[in-house]
């Protein structure tokens, strides 16, 4: 029990949801139908223009030009009185001149509706009095009863009289007895008599039914909607009346159908519910419509309505535009607030901008700075080991030049005192100690110095050309050219200096430089670049 409660509880929520979604849908597609209103007038006159052009074809019999007046007609009807009357009395001249009964009753009663509607009352009713309907074909009995339907009706709105209402209920009858009972104008009339006999709910399913049958392109959709609006209003159900009286506009509108009555009702609705701008929306619309298709009574009928309607609205644009000033002078003042606040938070924010421009200044130079010291730092500590490393390893060369010297003096004392003269001038002439001492020399410079720049050599060779770069020869540790550079990068730049310490001439020295600067990928910057070569700031 309680599942079957909570399954028609929820189904009842999906309900209402529904149904709040679908009137929205509704009333957007009102509002976009509505603005494209002019559109659908173009299509309107658009599809008559190319009814017209078949009058301009050759050859055309006086039936053949009937017909088509009558197409005329029938799209001019509910769009445009006048024009449909002009088209349907060049009917009933040719229904004359055709000697034809038949043409001119089908004309002259499609005449006396245009008559009512435009509110000539009299002539319609002559007209229609002046028929003789024993003698009517059976094929124009429905429109001869719908037109005394819709003239007994209009003339009874027009001056309030029940005997013509109670006349038009008696026509609408005759009408449902000539009509085919399966066609959807009879099951309309049908519908529409049981409303105003007071069987709502069996009206309601029937309306309900037949709108489901048809579309915005059905023009009937129109009516049949208004019924539902006006039997819902007469109920009291709001939002059911203004939904289906939007169902009903949407399809005058889509339609161009300008003798219409959805329009009116709606703004009535919506004037009560408080909503005064769609209401002045809907009743100026529903006005112009009338005027442009010149039927008589909706002018009447929206007339009644619009000074009240129209005057609520100049009432509340009054009223907006009062509160526009208020806004107005208000928003006026906080716009001088605001421009002086500006000002205000300009002029701060140019301090500000000054005071960090000045900070970020400074910081720049602490930074330049700090970065100085940092470099000085770094030499510092590079100086200091490869002296510590230079030291050490001069120490320990002194040593060794102490111990070879001592050797060599007791070498050449005990030669001379063995009297073994020749011996000692020649190895006093002799130059190999003095090379072997040398190469021995290169060979420590090279240790120590790989010692403190282990990847010297790939380093070097990363600023060269890929097909120049240099490399020691097998049980070397550098060669000549990197051994200049070696020095260059323990700062002896001085190719003077650097051409003393290698026994080499002066220009010897240049070329080897220069030859080896050409190979640099970077020729201007290499002495500079191979100065970094194992810096904690390269590193």
């Amino acid at each position: 029990m309680k599942n079957f409660l909570l399954t028609v509880f929820l189904l009842l929520i999906a309900y209402f949801a529904f149904s709040v979604d679908y009137a929205d849908s509704i009333y957007m597609r009102l509002d976009k139908v509505m603005d494209n209103r002019q559109l659908y007038m173009a299509n309107k006159e658009a599809k008559i223009v190319a009814i017209k052009q078949l009058l301009n074809l050759g050859n055309l019999s006086a039936g053949q030009i009937y017909d088509i007046n009558l197409k005329l007609c029938n799209e001019y009807k509910k769009y445009k009185a006048d024009s449909a009357v002009f088209y349907i009395r060049k009917n009933i001249k040719i229904a004359n001149e055709l000697e034809s009964q038949y043409l001119l009753n089908k004309a002259e009663i499609q005449l006396a509706w245009l008559y009512s509607t435009e509110g000539l009352y009299i002539e319609s009713k002559d007209l229609l009095e002046n028929i003789d309907r024993s003698a009517l074909a059976k094929s124009l009995l429905p429109d001869y009863y719908e037109c005394y339907n819709a003239f007994c009706s209009h003339y009874g709105q027009s001056n309030n009289n029940n005997l013509y209402y109670t006349r038009s209920e008696l026509y609408r009858d005759s009408l449902l007895t000539v009509l085919d009972s399966g066609s959807l104008k009879h099951q309309i009339v049908h519908a529409t008599k049981i409303l105003y006999k007071g069987k709502r709910k069996e009206a309601e399913t029937a309306l309900l039914l037949l709108l489901n049958k048809t579309t915005d392109k059905n023009t009937e959709r129109a009516e049949i909607a208004y019924l539902l609006g006006r039997m819902y209003m007469d109920e009291g159900n709001k939002e059911l009346q203004k939904k289906y009286y939007a169902i009903s506009a949407i399809t005058d509108v889509e339609n161009s159908i300008k003798d219409n009555a959805s329009l009116q009702s709606l703004a009535l609705t919506f004037y009560k519910e408080g909503d005064i701008d769609q209401a002045f929306r809907f009743i100026e619309a529903a006005i112009n419509d009338a005027l442009f298709c010149n039927v008589r009574y909706r002018t009447v009928e929206g007339s009644t309505f619009y000074p009240i309607i129209n005057a609520s609205f100049q009432e509340k644009e009054r009223n907006q535009k009062m509160e526009f000033r208020m806004y107005l002078i208000l928003i006026s003042i906080l716009s001088v607030f605001l421009i002086a606040g500006i000002i205000y938070i300009y002029k701060q924010m140019k301090r500000v901008s000054k005071i960090r421009q000045e900070l970020f200044q400074t910081n720049e130079k602490l930074s330049k700075l700090n970065n100085e010291l940092q470099q000085a730092n770094d030499n510092l500590f590079e100086s200091n080991h490869i002296k510590e490393e230079y030291i050490a390893h001069f120490f320990d060369l002194c040593s060794t030049y102490i111990d070879k010297l001592e050797n060599y003096r007791k070498s050449l004392h005990k030669k001379a005192a063995n009297n073994q003269l020749d011996d000692l001038f020649k190895t006093l002439k002799s130059t190999g100690i003095v090379e072997t001492e040398l190469g021995e020399l290169y060979k420590n410079f090279d240790t120590i110095f790989l010692n403190l720049y282990p990847t010297f050599v790939r380093e070097f060779n990363v600023l060269l050309v890929q097909e120049e770069h240099i490399y020691p020869k097998q049980g070397e540790l550098l060669n000549t050219e990197l051994r200049i550079f070696a020095l260059i990068r323990l700062g002896i730049t001085d190719s003077v200096k650097i051409a003393s310490f290698l026994r080499y001439s002066l220009r010897t020295v240049y070329n080897y430089r220069t030859k080896v600067r050409n190979k640099a990928i970077s020729r201007d910057d290499f002495e500079e670049m191979v100065k970094e070569i194992g810096t904690l700031k390269h590193d």
